[in-house]
């Protein structure tokens, strides 16, 4: 994405130009306590240039600044040859050395998380960057205060002390692995998971795993979550109870998928799960991470796993449609279990006179042709809802502050937002107050959706509300053939020339209303609302165990079919 690349272009310019002005200042001139204090300055640009380039190697950066403190160290202490600071700089820079080489080792060995086992060393490992980055800034600081040579190379020592202990668990740990397996594989064995969940994706792709989580620990049977990405491993950790695994390579991979594995699940289509299908002991289980018309929902790569949970048979009918030639016992309707707290309206609402507004524009996508976003199109849209005294909740997709030109888009519908709550004191939710609420609690707080195509219509769906679907293209009248789902919606074209006929549809007279529960039953199943997601989790107990029944079903209330029932 080009935001992206200007923040990783950005970082890289001042981690290296801090560096070299930071130096140039104490090196070639008399203002030392300058120099010193743009030496931290580009230590902290080093520090964010790992947050936004994980794999950046600031070795000669920071080498560059550790030269230019001890320069400004002696000049400042003004004392001649120091053995103590002579000291210290021979220990920094083994350790400058030594931290790449480290963190590459660490970065190798697995990281667990709400599992009884330490695997601290891996993770000091991975932060010795901005270890060296803390104890240079301790240094210069010093060198500020002209404090004794001696503290520095006590300081030194000390950091030196916890990098040599990491280097010696880490060539323990590859040259004398312990008898009966790794501790991780150990504590595992001891757990007996019965399925994971394997999961790849870029930093912020989070949401595809906690969505899921709840269900699978409704399933009722010891699982693991196995990530593949650093990034991943803290925020799913602290969304479950399960242990959560850091697994880099195939090697780590072996350790953790132990004999009382069954299945995996994935939530998406990631180039990593190849690792995992090559374990061909498990059953392998597409869940996805929404249901939507897009190009991806019918991903040829499907056709690789055991088995694909889908929403609905209009989920099926999607792959057709697309060619691609998938055998019909791989499928498993499943509905989506995320939909059940979300509140079904039987009666049709008509002539809302303060309507409560839900707008959840998608981002641009990685290619042109996936790209649905409806933000350059949005600020005369929210406009009209405003005239109209509607309520404006705003949830973009996360990953739209990618893209700069979305960004600003998005920024000015926040300052329209801002400015007619002020004007009105109508509540709009948008930013960070909007993210807040779960998906579901939009739904709910809502009388009427406008969505691009995505999945958030499939699950809007389940409410029987009615929606809009902006058309961002130019496929006109083949709209609706690319994109059933949108048939059953008010379709609002990208020139916004029938917008007031759509919000006359979507808020006043919704004669799409009954056409809406039998295009909910093809894309949602047609189960019963009290225990929707039973129909999950009992597709997802067979899976592990063939052998298992469900109890008799008591009465439940089944979902409406039209709404005048």
């Amino acid at each position: 994405m080009r935001g992206d690349l200007v923040t990783k272009l950005a970082a890289r310019g001042l981690a290296t130009g801090g560096a070299v002005l930071a130096f140039g200042v104490v090196a070639l001139t008399d203002a030392t306590a300058w120099g010193l204090g743009l030496a931290v300055v580009a230590l902290a640009a080093t520090v964010w240039e790992r947050r936004v380039r994980p794999g950046a190697d600031s070795v000669a950066e920071t080498t560059l600044i550790a030269a230019g403190i001890l320069v400004g160290y002696a000049r400042q202490l003004d004392s001649g040859f120091d053995p103590a600071l002579a000291a210290a700089a021979l220990v920094l820079l083994g350790l400058l050395l030594l931290a790449g080489p480290l963190r590459d080792a660490g970065n190798l060995e697995i990281r667990a998380a709400n599992l009884p086992v330490r695997t601290w060393v891996p993770q000091v490992a991975a932060g010795l960057g901005d270890a060296l980055a803390g104890l240079l800034a301790v240094l210069a600081l010093a060198a500020l205060a002209a404090l004794p040579a001696v503290l520095a190379l006590v300081a030194v020592l000390l950091v030196g002390a916890v990098v040599g202990a990491v280097a010696l668990d880490l060539a323990r740990r590859r040259f004398r692995p312990a008898s009966g397996g790794s501790p991780v594989t150990r504590a595992l064995r001891r757990h007996q998971p019965e399925f994971v969940l394997h999961f790849s994706a870029p930093p912020g792709s989070e949401y595809q795993v906690t969505m899921w989580l709840p269900y699978l620990a409704r399933i009722g049977r010891p699982f693991v979550v196995m990530v593949r990405e650093p990034e991943s491993l803290a925020a799913i950790a602290a969304a479950t109870t399960a242990p959560v695994l850091y697994c880099p390579t195939l090697r780590s991979m072996d350790e953790v998928l132990v004999p009382s594995l069954r299945v995996a699940f994935y939530v998406n289509h990631g180039a990593k799960n190849s690792h995992c299908l090559r374990f061909t002991q498990l059953t392998h289980i597409q869940l996805h991470h929404g249901d939507s018309d897009k190009a991806s929902s019918a991903n040829p790569v499907s056709g690789i796993f055991d088995r694909i949970f889908v929403a609905g048979e209009a989920a099926i009918d999607r792959y057709a449609r697309a060619g691609v030639a998938i055998p019909a016992e791989k499928f498993v309707v499943v509905g989506r279990p995320q939909v059940e707290t979300i509140e079904v309206r039987t009666e049709p609402a008509t002539g809302l006179a303060n309507p409560t507004v839900l707008y959840t524009p998608t981002w641009t996508g990685h290619h042109a042709d996936a790209d649905y976003c409806s933000l350059p199109m949005a600020e005369p849209l929210l406009r009209r809802l405003l005239d109209r005294g509607a309520t404006v909740i705003l949830r973009a997709h996360p990953y739209t502050t990618q893209n700069p030109a979305s960004a600003r888009y998005l920024a000015r519908l926040h300052d329209l937002l801002a400015a007619d709550r002020s004007r009105t004191g109508r509540q709009h939710l948008f930013g960070a107050a909007a993210s807040r609420l779960s998906l579901a609690e939009s739904v709910n707080r809502a009388d009427a959706l406008v969505s691009d195509v995505s999945g958030v219509v499939s699950d809007w769906l389940y409410s029987g509300k009615p929606y809009a679907v902006t058309d961002t293209g130019a496929d006109g009248d083949r709209f609706t053939e690319r994109f059933p789902l949108a048939a059953s919606g008010y379709v609002l074209r990208r020139d916004l020339t029938n917008l007031d006929e759509v919000l006359t549809g979507l808020l006043d007279t919704d004669p799409l209303a009954t056409a809406r529960w039998t295009t909910r039953r093809r894309y949602l199943g047609d189960f019963p609302i009290d225990a929707y997601a039973e129909a999950f989790l009992a597709a997802a107990r067979r899976e592990l165990d063939p052998t298992w029944a469900p109890p008799t079903p008591r009465a439940a209330r089944t979902a409406p079919l039209s709404p005048t029932t």
